[in-house]
């Protein structure tokens, strides 16, 4: 049960990261970066990945939630 939890609450920061970095990329949209350029210079990113793995880690601890 606290496993579950602290699985969802890292999943969660984890997504609340990403999304924010990725936000925060969008700033080069106005800069004159095109939008193919922008996902590829976002999938060469490390840190957007935590979007993703945040939630697949929610998906998990919701499906283990009894």
């Amino acid at each position: 049960m606290v496993g579950t939890i602290f699985l969802f609450l890292l999943g969660f920061g984890l997504a609340v990261a990403g999304g924010v970095v990725i936000i925060t990329y969008l700033n080069f949209i106005p800069a004159g970066l095109a939008w193919g350029d922008f996902l590829s210079f976002i999938i060469g990113r490390p840190e957007c990945y935590f979007l993703p793995l945040g939630f697949i880690l929610i998906a998990i601890a919701l499906y283990r939630y009894p």
